[in-house]
């Protein structure tokens, strides 16, 4: 495949994660990445995988513990005030189209299509039981070329008590007529209300260098972190962090692309407590990126210092394909969904990873053997859950909230 349609593929799975044919026989068509293991041939297509263990170091395995399963492609996950943890699911996609309505996703990852089976659900972290909390919200998923690879809810966080959730599955170029990606305040009875028309600021306010063969006109938004009254959200195929308030006002916080390029922001940590290290304080944020799906770039995803004022410094490199990162009692964490080659196929569906940033600048990997995570966070203690089985499964309920207890040891 050329290097436009892996980079193409590479910021859609931001959103979308529609990844199965992004490496030229690696997957075919409607196949899932995750899959039993295979011998012969058939498995060795993007063989051999390159050794990913360079500049990280092995701390004590830590075997993670199933909380919920038979998820709809989960993705953001956050504790609400009631003590139970919160999850964006991506939902089941849909059949509309809107071919001939409104500007498409290129191919081979559009055109999309697009439903309402998007959800927000709550799972009593005890039990495993899952409850309900919004439903019906937008879907999509890729075309069949790319696998069929669904998107919706992409993130949720609470604000004083109200929950809210980041919607990337909406928008005409996702299948989707007369929607629009957006930040909805979720009220008691599970109602969705759009606070602030995300697709509508995309187009308004274009960033310095988007990529032209890689454009999503109503974008893949990704996270987004609550800090005071403001909520935080990161797009990452125009490449950028935006800052919007419950009173639906919207502002650019940083533009990635300007300085960095096309490197496809996804995960974003406020720092609310003081912090070990020299390169981010007490008030600011960490921002991880994806990477583009292109030979070579596997550990070159980065973390960065992001400031209140915009400002961004690399923090870290050396890892791949960021989809999550956490700052936990003066440390910071990276969420890798896969490692060991450029882009996602069949045999690195188990390679996703958790690692620390050590004093040294190294990498300790602190969970192995994760399938397409796609996000994280603490709850009490040192008990950190995962979004595990996020996309590329058997079937689109494959997916999974884990937890381990993380080692507390300094680096």
């Amino acid at each position: 495949m050329s290097n436009s349609n892996t980079r193409l593929i590479a910021a859609t799975f931001a959103g979308s994660l529609s990844l199965a044919s992004c490496v030229g026989g690696g997957s075919s068509p409607m196949t899932p990445l995750s899959q039993p293991a295979q011998t012969g041939a058939a498995h060795n297509v993007i063989a051999p995988l390159d050794n990913d263990w360079g500049g990280t170091t092995l701390s004590p395995a830590v075997k993670p513990t199933v909380v919920a399963a038979n998820l709809e492609n989960p993705r953001g996950i956050e504790f609400g005030p009631d003590g139970r943890l919160y999850v964006a699911e991506g939902g089941l996609g849909g059949s509309h189209s809107t071919v001939g309505q409104c500007r498409q996703v290129p191919a081979p990852t559009g055109p999309y299509l697009g439903g309402f089976t998007g959800r927000v659900s709550a799972i009593n972290v005890m039990t495993g039981a899952r409850t309900t909390i919004a439903r019906n919200l937008p879907s999509n998923q890729t075309a069949a070329a790319t696998g069929g690879f669904v998107s919706g809810v992409a993130d949720v966080t609470f604000v004083h008590g109200t929950l809210y959730a980041l919607i990337s599955g909406a928008g005409c170029s996702h299948g989707l007529a007369g929607t629009f990606n957006s930040i909805d305040s979720i009220s008691p009875s599970g109602t969705a209300i759009p606070i602030v028309n995300l697709s509508k600021f995309l187009k308004t306010h274009p960033v310095a260098h988007p990529d032209p063969d890689d454009f999503e006109p109503d974008g893949t938004w990704f996270s987004f972190v609550a800090v005071g009254h403001a909520l935080y959200a990161v797009e990452p195929n125009h490449g950028e962090v935006d800052i919007v308030r419950p009173n639906g006002s919207i502002n650019r916080l940083v533009d990635v692309s300007a300085t960095q390029g096309h490197i496809v922001p996804t995960a974003l940590a406020f720092v609310s407590s003081g912090f070990s290290g020299d390169g981010v304080k007490r008030g600011q944020f960490v921002l991880g990126n994806l990477n583009t799906f292109v030979p070579g770039s596997q550990r070159h995803a980065k973390v960065f210092r992001l400031t209140m004022h915009g400002q961004l410094d690399k923090l870290a490199s050396g890892l791949t394909a960021v989809t999550g990162v956490a700052v936990h009692r003066g440390q910071i964490y990276a969420l890798e969904s896969f490692t060991g080659f450029y882009a996602p196929a069949p045999p690195v569906a188990h390679t996703g990873k958790v690692v620390r940033l050590a004093r040294d600048g190294s990498w300790r990997t602190i969970v192995s053997g994760l399938s397409f995570p796609t996000a994280m966070t603490f709850g009490d203690g040192n008990t950190l859950y995962i979004s595990n089985q996020g996309f590329g499964q058997p079937t689109n309920t494959s997916g999974e909230i884990v937890k381990v207890r993380v080692p507390d040891i300094r680096d």
